[in-house]
């Protein structure tokens, strides 16, 4: 099993630091998440029903009513595969790493291309991204990802998009077409866990055609979500005012993020996270972390992930580390 962010009881064990010291920088999650409401205690007592507002809630803000709600787009990575006959499929890398497990488990070529203009000359029937990428923060925009749905549709072939990390910028997101007469052949995945900052209640959607959608829920089976994480999921997606307001504050945190890192390496952002470019990556990670900062080390490709501090006082403290001059040079 591949080892993600968020294992700040492991960091906090090998580093001989107490658990209540650490910030954890490494997931790229909200900090200054959706307050979740008092729910209603019924939610907790009944089989959760479908009936219950959470998929026109999630038609209405993704701007696609061709969706099925999912235990995390995690569910999604892990089945999908499978409703695919096994052929050639090109991951667009670096890239999050559980896509092309799950595709080489299923028994499909998995091949690792970049970019996207190769990915599509190497006549691959099938193309999985993340838009924007995990972990290297960059972004495609969404006339180029459309045209090449468009391309692979010519050849019968499908484009998976993972849009884990696409609601801080709607308008570049594909999910409202996924499915549709323009594009059949695109497969969008969404996530509640990463702008919405609800990671733990595990709620994410997968848009596109029927047929696949259909498999899905069958493969699925019932209840695939609790009625808790519905409830919540429902009044997210709905509280539009939330929303703007998150949207504001996470493109002031990005960009004081990515000034703050810039003398490290070269830096890329999103909203959520923003990721350092350097031959001393492990170096800089081994650095916060005998701070007591744990970020998210990509050692094969020389990234250091690194998300948002929740407050002053976590700004602070990761100000007062990158400022302390390391005992290397972070330069490439």
């Amino acid at each position: 099993m591949l080892e993600h962010g968020g294992r700040l009881r492991a960091a906090a064990r090998q580093y001989e630091i107490p658990l209540t010291d650490w910030i954890d920088l490494s997931t790229g999650i909200n900090p200054n998440g959706y307050p979740v409401p008092i729910l209603d205690p019924a939610c907790w007592q009944r089989l959760p029903e479908e009936e219950d507002g959470l998929e026109a809630a999630a038609a209405a803000y993704y701007g696609n009513p061709r969706l099925l709600a999912l235990p995390g787009s995690q569910a999604a990575i892990q089945i999908l595969p499978a409703l695919f006959p096994p052929v050639a499929v090109a991951c667009l890398t670096p890239i999050y790493e559980e896509h092309p497990q799950a595709w080489a488990r299923a028994g499909h070529k998995v091949r690792r291309l970049q970019p996207l203009s190769r990915a599509l000359s190497a006549a691959t029937p099938n193309i999985l991204l993340c838009n924007p990428n995990n972990p290297t923060a960059s972004t495609l925009p969404r006339s180029a990802v459309l045209d090449a749905a468009a391309q692979l549709q010519r050849r019968g072939g499908w484009l998976i998009v993972d849009e884990a990390f696409g609601d801080a910028d709607p308008d570049n997101c594909l999910a409202p077409l996924a499915g549709s007469e323009q594009a059949p052949n695109l497969i969008v995945l969404r996530s509640l866990g990463k702008f919405f900052g609800l990671a733990g209640a595990r709620v994410g959607f997968i848009f596109g055609a029927a047929e696949k959608l259909d498999r899905l829920r069958e493969a699925l089976g019932p209840w695939s979500l609790s009625g808790p994480a519905r409830a919540v999921a429902r009044h997210a997606l709905a509280d539009s005012a939330w929303q703007i307001q998150a949207r504001f504050a996470l493109a002031g945190a990005a960009q004081r993020l990515a000034t703050l890192l810039a003398p490290l390496g070269e830096v890329s952002s999103t909203a959520l996270f923003s990721t350092v470019a350097t031959a001393k990556v492990v170096e800089l990670f081994e650095h916060f972390a005998c701070h007591a900062i744990l970020t998210r080390c990509f050692d094969t490709h020389g990234l250091l992930r690194i998300g948002l501090p929740a407050n002053e006082a976590e700004w602070q403290r990761l100000t007062q580390a990158v400022n302390i001059k390391p005992s290397f040079n972070t330069e490439n």
